[in-house]
C-alpha cells in the first residue's frame, strides 16, 4: 500500500462520490475528524478500515491501493524536470498533491506534454541517450537546403563546365546534348519504355537507362540530365556536403538525391542565361519554363537558386517556394524572401495556395498580408502527375511561389494589382493567428479566450478576447 497517496485517494474518491466528510465518517464507523487525518495522511489506514472503505466509495481494492496516482506523479516528475520548460525545481508535495488531487487534469497535462515531444522531436531531431540527435530525414534534408540559401556554387560550376564541353549554345539544344554525352561518354543505352511502379531505372552492369513512356518531354530531358549529373558529378556533390555530417544513411542520400536534382537543374537552366531571361520576362514562369523547355514547377525551383554571391547584380529576387497536395499536406518548402512558414499543422484557409486547387491549370494572384505587417505578392498554379492505370486519379499539387512586396514591380504578376488597397490578410496558421473577424477561422488561436454570447450570432466562427497580460512583479 502507498500510504503517502492514500489519504489523497480516499479524499478524490469521497469527492467524486458526492460525499462530506460527515458523511463518509458515518459510514466508516469513525469521526470526521479522524477522517480529515487519514485524508491529509497524517493516520494510517487499518486492513479492516480498508475494506470499509471500499464497501462505502463502491471501489475495488485496486482504486485505493494509490497505483494510478503513482504512475502519474511519476510522469508529472518526469515533465516538470524537462529543462525546456524553465522550470525551478517543483517540490515532491505539490507533483504529489496534483497526482491525488486532480489526476484528469494531471493527465491531461502528460497528454499534451507527449504532444509537445512529438511536434519538438518532428522538428528539431530526436535525442539518443548518448546525447547524439538524430533528426528525421526530410527534415534534415531540408533544413541542410534552407540553412544554405538553397544555392550550391560547386554545382553550378560543374553544370557549366559540363555545358561548355558539350558546346551547348542554346536551351533547345540542351536535351539532345545530353543524351548524346550518355550514350557516347558513357556507352549508355537510353530506351523509353512501360515501367510498372517507376520513371528511371538505370542499370549500371548492363549501361542501360529506362525512361517511363509515361513521363512528359520536359520531364524526360530532366531525368536524362539527372543521370549525367549522377555520373560526372559525384565530386562537386561531395564538396557541397563538405563539414556536414548526416546524421543517418538516410538523410545522407536524401541530401545527395537533392543536390543531383539541383545539379540537374543548373545544367539544363545555367545559372547567367536563366538569370538574364528571368528578368528580361520578368518572372513569368510559364514562358521561362517554355524557353528552357522544362517543366511550370522545375522553373519555380529554379528561380529560388538565383542567390549567387557578388552583389546585386548576381542575383535574382528571393523567392519562397511551397508544393502542397489537396490535403494540405506540404511536400516541399523552401523558406527564402522571409516568408514565415507555420512548420506544424494546416496553413491559413485564405491564402492563394489552398484557392488555387479550385482553378487548375489557371495561375492565381494574391497581395497577402501577414498580422504583423509583412506583405508578399503570391502567385500559384497546380500541377499533375501522370496516373499509372485507368481509374487512378492522377496525382494533384499547388506550387506556390511569393517575394516581398518591395520587389513586386519586378515581377509580372504585380502587374495591375493596386499595392495598397488589393491586400487579404492571412494568418501563419488559425492557432497562431488573432485576427478578430475571420470567417475562415477553423480553430480559435491559442492565447485567447473565447467570449460566447447567445444573444449574439456572429458571422465569424469563434468571438474571442484580447489575452490578458499578467502583472509584471512590483506592480508594473
Amino acid at each position: 500500500m502507498a500510504r503517502a497517496l492514500i489519504g489523497r485517494t480516499v479524499r478524490r474518491l469521497r469527492q467524486e462520490k458526492g460525499l462530506a466528510q460527515q458523511a463518509l465518517a458515518a459510514r466508516l464507523g469513525i469521526s470526521a475528524s479522524y477522517l480529515n487525518l487519514i485524508e491529509h495522511d497524517q493516520r494510517a489506514v487499518t486492513a479492516t478500515l480498508l475494506i470499509k472503505l471500499t464497501e462505502a466509495l463502491q471501489v475495488d481494492i485496486a482504486a485505493l491501493s494509490g497505483m494510478r496516482e503513482k504512475a502519474i506523479e511519476t510522469g508529472l516528475r518526469e515533465v516538470l524536470s524537462d529543462p525546456l520548460l524553465g522550470l525551478e525545481q517543483v517540490p515532491e508535495e505539490e507533483i504529489g498533491t496534483l497526482a491525488g488531487s486532480t489526476p484528469n487534469a494531471a493527465r491531461a497535462m502528460l497528454a499534451l506534454y507527449r504532444a509537445w515531444r512529438v511536434a519538438r522531436e518532428d522538428s528539431g531531431g530526436i535525442a539518443l541517450p548518448t546525447g547524439r540527435k538524430i533528426l528525421l530525414p526530410t527534415e534534415e534534408a531540408r533544413d541542410f537546403f534552407h540553412d544554405r540559401s538553397n544555392h550550391f556554387a560547386e554545382l553550378e560550376a560543374a553544370a557549366e563546365a559540363i555545358a561548355a564541353e558539350m558546346g551547348v549554345t542554346a536551351p533547345s539544344e540542351m536535351n539532345h546534348a545530353v543524351a548524346q554525352r550518355l550514350r557516347q561518354t558513357h556507352g549508355l543505352v537510353v530506351t523509353v519504355t512501360a515501367l510498372p511502379g517507376a520513371l528511371r531505372r538505370y542499370d549500371p552492369v548492363g549501361r542501360r537507362l529506362d525512361l517511363s513512356e509515361t513521363l512528359p518531354r520536359e520531364s524526360r530531358g530532366f531525368h536524362l540530365a539527372f543521370q549525367l549529373m549522377l555520373l560526372e558529378a559525384g565530386d562537386a556533390v561531395q564538396a557541397a556536403m563538405s563539414g556536414f555530417e548526416p546524421s543517418s544513411t538516410e538523410a545522407g542520400q536524401l541530401i545527395r538525391i537533392g543536390l543531383l536534382n539541383y545539379a540537374a537543374a543548373a545544367l539544363l537552366m545555367p545559372y547567367g542565361p536563366f538569370l538574364a531571361a528571368s528578368r528580361e520576362l520578368r518572372h513569368d514562369v510559364e514562358a521561362l519554363a517554355a524557353r528552357f523547355g522544362v517543366s511550370f514547377e522545375q522553373a519555380c525551383h529554379r528561380l529560388t537558386t538565383m542567390q549567387r554571391p557578388g552583389g546585386a547584380a548576381q542575383r535574382g529576387v528571393p523567392f519562397f517556394f511551397l508544393r502542397v497536395d489537396p490535403a494540405g499536406n506540404v511536400g516541399k518548402r523552401l523558406a527564402a524572401a522571409g516568408f514565415p512558414f507555420a512548420r506544424f499543422g494546416g496553413s491559413c484557409p485564405k491564402w492563394i495556395v489552398h484557392q488555387a486547387f479550385a482553378t487548375p491549370g489557371t495561375l492565381r494572384v494574391q497581395l497577402a498580408q501577414l498580422p504583423d505587417g509583412g506583405t508578399f505578392l503570391c502567385f500559384a498554379r497546380t500541377v499533375h502527375g501522370v496516373a499509372q492505370r485507368w481509374g487512378e486519379p492522377p496525382p494533384v499539387y499547388v506550387v506556390a511561389m511569393g517575394c516581398d512586396i518591395s520587389r513586386a514591380t519586378e515581377v509580372v504578376y504585380g502587374d495591375g494589382l493596386d499595392l495598397e488597397k488589393a491586400m487579404v490578410g492571412i494568418g501563419l496558421s488559425c492557432r497562431l493567428c488573432d485576427r478578430m473577424d475571420c470567417r475562415s477561422r477553423a480553430f480559435p488561436p491559442l492565447e485567447h479566450r473565447l467570449a460566447l454570447d447567445p444573444m449574439v450570432a456572429s458571422d465569424a466562427p469563434y468571438r474571442f478576447e484580447p489575452p490578458r497580460r499578467r502583472a509584471l512583479p512590483g506592480g508594473g
